[in-house]
């Protein structure tokens, strides 16, 4: 590990939380020009996930930081031109395209793993990849089907053999249809002059360090490891050349690292009030949320039913730059729902209802119907608030 300078910046937690805020792009005026892909290059990574409530959470991302952008028009943003790819990174993802050389670190482990929780089939490697150079893109389904059984884990060989060559580099996918990957040669969907594993792991990681940092503003090792799902060591090894900068913040007692460019100047702006995804990069990691926002998120759609203590798909509420509730939603018809929801306050109330408000429009619904309210008291400012926003 590479000896580090001392710190020569020392930053209040509130600082930290701003720079936080604006890195993610929560704080200041949204650059609606640049739009879905400008958000994909800002934040480095959009996850991605099969849940779909309100929306699947790659389009409540951009949602969040720029308002009410069109469903088709998120995912003509992300899939045409070949302006993204889909890969591992803090999970399954969509990384800018000019990204790909720096995850030829991650493709060469992955072709050299030794073991794999898939057995692949002799000879359907070399199937698929035949296949798709002759009739791609394909659907695993055109492929020959993705399913020996109808139990979710319970992959065929053509899905092991595609899955596997999406990993190794071999194949990207160009698009999502009807939730399907739609996979092509990377020959043929990656832009010839991005077509490389030419640079070392130290190179990439390097990269994706820096990218990490100026994606969280400021960051302890753990947060900016957890980013693109690096190791410690990793980490390590690169964040003296990263270019990112060791700074302490009050009250974290632990090493931080921040992109110089946002120590530059202060993070001012008007803030976004927003309903955030479970899946949103700005509470990603829980130990970094609860240490910024004070504010303990957790994902609940793989807890039992009876366990849940927020509901299935639970949405941090953001407003004024803090975590000030939680609403756990659905539709029926023109309705949304808020099945239940958390207030922080009483002053919380009329940020989640504008939150709820502004969702609803959204997706096409003209009312909102609150179910629950944990503390029963604050029910009555929250529906007033409702009904004036409604009205």
């Amino acid at each position: 590990m590479t000896t580090l300078p001392p710190p020569a910046t020392e930053l209040s937690a509130d600082e930290a939380r701003r720079l936080a805020l604006r890195a993610q792009g929560f704080l200041g005026a949204p650059d609606r020009r640049a739009g879905v892909r400008g958000v994909l290059r800002h934040l480095g990574a959009v996850q991605l996930d099969t849940i779909s409530v309100l929306a699947r959470s790659h389009e409540l991302v951009p949602y969040a930081r720029l308002g009410a952008v069109g469903r088709r028009t998120v995912d003509d943003a992300y899939w045409t031109d070949t302006h993204a790819f889909e890969y591992w990174s803090h999970a399954a993802c969509i990384l800018p395209i000019e990204e790909w050389p720096h995850f030829a670190f991650r493709r060469r482990a992955y072709r050299n793993r030794p073991h794999w929780n898939h057995h692949l089939p002799d000879g359907d490697y070399d199937r698929v990849v035949k296949q798709l150079r002759t009739e791609g893109p394909l659907t695993a389904t055109d492929l020959g089907g993705a399913k020996k059984t109808s139990e979710w884990w319970d992959w065929s060989g053509t899905k092991v053999a595609v899955e596997r060559a999406l990993m190794y580099g071999e194949v990207v996918c160009v698009e999502r249809r009807g939730w399907k990957r739609v996979y092509d040669l990377a020959e043929r969907a990656v832009p010839a002059a991005l077509l490389h594993d030419d640079l070392d792991d130290t190179e990439c990681l390097r990269r994706l360090v820096r990218l990490a940092g100026q994606s969280l503003g400021v960051g302890t090792r753990a947060d900016i490891a957890d980013y693109h799902r690096l190791k410690a060591e990793q980490v390590d090894a690169v964040i003296a050349d990263s270019g990112l900068v060791p700074v302490t913040v009050q009250g974290w007692g632990r090493p931080a690292w921040a992109d110089p460019a946002a120590l530059e100047t202060p993070p001012r702006g008007r803030h976004r009030t927003t309903l955030l995804s479970p899946f949103d990069s700005l509470i990603w990691e829980r130990a970094r949320t609860e240490r910024i926002f004070g504010f303990t998120h957790r994902l609940e759609a793989y807890v039992p039913k009876q366990k849940r203590v927020h509901g299935y798909f639970a949405m941090p509420v953001l407003a004024g730059g803090r975590l000030v509730g939680r609403v756990d939603p659905a539709r029926e018809g023109r309705t949304l729902v808020a099945k239940q929801v958390t207030l922080a306050s009483r002053k919380a109330a009329p940020a989640v209802a504008q939150a709820l408000v502004e969702a609803a429009s959204w997706v096409d619904c003209t009312d909102v119907r609150v179910e629950r309210v944990e503390t029963p008291e604050l029910r009555e400012p929250l529906t007033r608030e409702l009904a004036r926003l409604l009205a």
